[in-house]
């Protein structure tokens, strides 16, 4: 049987960044045993509230990217640029989820390949484009909150310019970011990363190591999904 995650995150969210290897380990794991599905929250829909006055009494944006890159010293596999969050700090991840729910849209109407490539470490071209999104801003350090930068950073990944603007011309991938938003309430979804699996009966909220979501993984395909996992 296949049972099927839900993986909610923010796109900048340095969380949701370091977690990304762990839905690699995931996917090479489980193979064909698990589904993932990716939705998007806008945890920093708006980074001045959040941000900028959230964290006015800790330095603001240049504050906040020395907390990121201080998480990130338990994280080796992952680099932050030092410009991050200090001189390049994106106004919102709402263009970047709007623009994925984009290329989600594109798969899931077959206009692109959902098959998983070894050259991706495994993800399909949607996984990769997620990916690509999130390290253009940890790691190099662009803006993408910017439609032109999120653009160069979806065609470098491989995704056709022409089938995303047409998405965003049709209010297509608007509506879907908003449903997103939708189900976040009707999950009642906390915050990012989230995986959410067995209809939504069981949450992974947070920095939750891999062997945590494993096990959780492990029992409800031994259980053939009918029961929810006491691990």
């Amino acid at each position: 049987m296949t049972i099927q995650i839900s993986y909610v995150s923010d796109i900048l969210c340095v969380w949701a960044y370091v977690a990304e290897v762990r839905l690699d380990e995931l996917r090479r794991e489980f193979a064909d045993s698990v589904e993932l599905e990716y939705q998007f929250i806008p945890v920093f829909g708006s980074t001045r509230h959040r941000i900028a006055e959230g964290w006015k009494e800790r330095g603001g944006y240049a504050g906040f990217g020395a907390h990121i890159r201080k998480v990130a010293e338990d994280f080796p596999h992952v680099t932050i640029d030092a410009r991050v969050w200090d001189e390049v700090a994106p106004t919102t991840s709402a263009t970047a989820h709007e623009m994925l729910c984009a290329v989600r849209l594109l798969q899931e109407e077959g206009s692109l390949s959902a098959e998983h490539r070894d050259e991706r470490s495994g993800r399909t071209l949607f996984e990769d484009a997620i990916w690509s999104v999130r390290a253009a801003f940890f790691e190099h350090a662009r803006d993408i909150s910017d439609r032109g930068v999120l653009l160069d950073v979806l065609v470098e990944a491989g995704v056709p310019l022409g089938a995303i603007e047409a998405k965003l011309k049709s209010g297509e991938a608007l509506a879907e970011a908003c449903r997103d938003v939708e189900l976040r309430d009707q999950h009642k979804i906390e915050g990012s990363p989230t995986y959410y699996l067995n209809q939504g009966r069981q949450k992974l909220y947070g920095n939750v190591g891999y062997r945590v979501v494993s096990a959780n993984l492990r029992e409800l395909i031994e259980q053939r999904g009918h029961q929810a996992s006491w691990c």
